[in-house]
């Protein structure tokens, strides 16, 4: 089984492309899991056709048996969530869902785990999927923006301190100048690698409006093709790092030189 988590900062589009590689992973028949570790529960709506369901724990504490739903391709759909904006911990709430997930839904015979996790790996609950070692295979999605890698760079810092592996750096691209060649060059110098990239293109949110994945919107698109390469790269991905961060200054000083 493949538990991969997936993390990168707010609106980078790492959603997006935790979405598309379950629904590419689906497509190709492997029994797959999303797990949605947002608070705001909306990573799996693409998955279900546009539907927001409640949380994990949510639907456990109401007595509904249908706490795991199955979205486009066979993909199993768990949102752990957290509570209100402004109340509590989410954290907690991902800790305790994730580790109930564990004992009593994940089967040996699942192919692939994706948790879709947010990016401040400061907070316990949300490095929680890496830290507990439900996921042991760690993918960074950036552009080549100064803040996205800067981001990136606290999330590989937070690896290292917590000796994960991370399998490579995703570049999502916002058409910034240079943008692959900088990104590649900040994977190596963490002692990782690019792993793939996706292109900018207004297909993503044209399915989205419609609640769809681009693997189910639009199959034959080259956006859903891009996807699909990226899910075989990470399935045939055998390197993986404990990765050595940056300074924030060296970033830039990185970017400076590729101008």
């Amino acid at each position: 089984m493949r538990q991969l988590a997936i993390y990168g900062k707010g609106g980078i589009g790492k959603s997006t492309i935790s979405a598309n590689l379950a629904a590419s992973f689906g497509e190709a028949g492997l029994r797959t899991w999303y797990i949605g570790c947002d608070p705001k529960s909306d990573g799996s709506m693409t998955l279900l056709q546009g539907r927001k369901i409640p949380t994990f724990l949510e639907q456990m504490k109401r007595g509904d048996e249908r706490t795991v739903l199955e979205g486009f391709a066979g993909v199993k759909c768990v949102e752990t969530g957290g509570p209100l904006a402004g109340v509590g911990c989410a954290g907690r709430g991902i800790i305790v869902a994730v580790q109930e997930l564990a004992k009593h839904h994940f089967r040996e015979e699942d192919d692939v785990l994706i948790y879709d996790v947010p990016g401040d790996v400061v907070c316990g609950g949300f490095a929680a999927p890496v830290r507990e070692r439900y996921a042991n295979e760690v993918y960074i999605v950036t552009s080549g923006e100064y803040l996205a890698l800067y981001a990136a760079n606290n999330i590989a810092r937070g690896m290292a301190n917590l000796n994960v592996t991370i399998g490579g750096i995703i570049c999502n691209s916002r058409n910034v100048a240079n943008e692959v060649e900088a990104v590649r060059e900040f994977a190596e110098r963490i002692g990782s690698k690019l792993i793939g990239t996706i292109p900018r293109s207004r297909v993503v949110q044209e399915c989205e409006n419609q609640g769809r994945t681009v693997i189910e919107c639009t199959p034959t698109d080259p956006q859903a093709d891009a996807y699909r390469r990226l899910g075989r790269a990470i399935l045939d991905n055998r390197d993986l790092v404990v990765p050595s961060p940056m300074g924030p200054e060296d970033i830039r000083e990185m970017l400076r030189e590729m101008q």
